[in-house]
């Protein structure tokens, strides 16, 4: 299926979830596929590798994350190059209850883009690069009562799930990242793992008016990297941008298009929860900034931020070949949101 007609199903499929349709029902059959698949991975493992693999919940670990290269971050978890082959199918399959079709996809070529870089940078004498350097963490116990989650992380990749009482999920942080941005050489020349995800934002750009895009140009020189990095923490950026209620119908078809090339990326459920609560806080406040050059191959970046979210991409490394993109939410990052619920719940 093309990401196009993923566009399409994803943005149906959170007006459904914004009428508030089977949400509940949906949480928990997200909730159950991905506690099976935690169960049956860690069931594969040695007692040595549960060691590395299963980490308390409260571990200060759960929400320590980064994007960069495993040598300037170690990770904790059990890494790919340390599972055999069923103990890697067990990894890939609970991946794949976190993310789409489309998103898995992705994030197979994120891993496959290091043996990319290896072969860039062999040149250069630097080595350190492995498409199975990315490690698995699950923190607690998986099952229908009480908290628990799981991580995927290494460089480019930092997916975050958590689950509370077998209900409510959370899916955020979640980063992409994409070095190459553009495969120049090789046998996959050509591959643009996150293109739709810049093409979205420049097409939602060039649709505007002068006016509508000085108010949307926050800058003209792109900044250094995502405003929001690895922080464990984020807040909203300010107001700077063009608010959705200043934009034509078509013109917000276009960012909520923009913004389904992100929740496009998750599993079916996660995708209509976070497009329902997008809906539910006002698609027209959401707001959309730009910085930088903005004819393709220049340096830039954008960011689309809401009440409750906020998605940060940028370009800018490599002469605009090295992309970052991430979507965080204000109060759900690691699920904060859901366990200050089951909390106050508990107490009474």
């Amino acid at each position: 299926m093309s990401r196009l007609a993923w566009y399409r199903l994803f943005l149906a499929v959170g007006f459904v979830a914004a009428l508030g349709l089977a949400s509940t029902v949906a949480s928990q059959r997200t909730a159950a596929s991905m506690a099976g698949a935690a169960e049956s991975f860690l069931a594969t493992l040695t007692p040595e590798q549960r060691g590395l693999a299963a980490l308390p919940f409260d571990s200060d670990d759960r929400e320590r994350f980064h994007y960069i290269p495993t040598e300037m971050f170690p990770r904790q978890g059990l890494k790919i190059e340390d599972m055999d082959e069923t103990q890697r199918r067990a990894a890939h399959a609970l991946l794949e209850k976190g993310l789409s079709e489309v998103g898995y996809q992705v994030a197979v070529d994120v891993m496959e883009l290091e043996g990319v870089l290896r072969a860039l940078e062999e040149q250069g004498g630097r080595v350190d690069r492995n498409p199975e350097w990315y490690y698995f963490s699950v923190f607690g116990a998986p099952g229908p009562s009480g908290a628990w989650g799981w991580r995927v992380e290494g460089h480019h990749l930092s997916l975050h799930f958590t689950v509370v009482n077998g209900e409510a999920v959370a899916s955020t942080p979640a980063f992409f990242g994409s070095n190459p941005a553009e495969v120049r050489e090789g046998p996959r020349k050509g591959l643009r793992v996150l293109g739709a995800e810049e093409d979205a934002a420049r097409t939602l750009l060039l649709a505007l008016d002068d006016a509508q895009r000085a108010a949307a140009i926050i800058a003209d020189a792109a900044p250094r990297d995502i405003a929001t990095e690895a922080f464990a923490t984020v807040h909203s950026l300010g107001p700077g941008g063009l608010k959705a209620s200043a934009m034509t119908s078509d013109q917000q078809a276009l960012l909520r298009r923009l913004i389904a090339t992100y929740t496009s990326l998750m599993a079916d459920d996660l995708a209509a929860e976070r497009t329902s609560r997008l809906e539910a806080a006002g698609v027209e406040n959401v707001t959309f900034a730009w910085a930088g050059g903005v004819e393709r191959g220049e340096r830039h970046y954008y960011r689309v931020q809401g009440p409750t979210f906020l998605i940060e991409y940028d370009n800018i490394q490599n002469d605009a070949n090295h992309v970052h993109s991430v979507w965080r939410d204000f109060d759900g990052d690691f699920g904060r949101d859901i366990l200050r619920e089951h909390l106050r719940a508990s107490r009474h």
